[in-house]
């Protein structure tokens, strides 16, 4: 009875880190060319 149950629990652990992995590299993308603009028009402005 615990075998089943600790491989489901393994295979979620393993989906959500899958899914958040993506999530964190699609939303470092996003935040990093929304952040190089402040960053680039403060470096031209200084």
């Amino acid at each position: 009875m615990t075998k089943p149950s600790s491989y489901s629990t393994v295979t979620m652990m393993i989906f959500l880190t899958y899914s958040m992995s993506k999530w964190i590299s699609t939303y470092s993308d996003l935040l990093l060319s929304i952040g190089i603009l402040p960053i680039a028009a403060s470096l031209l402005e200084s």
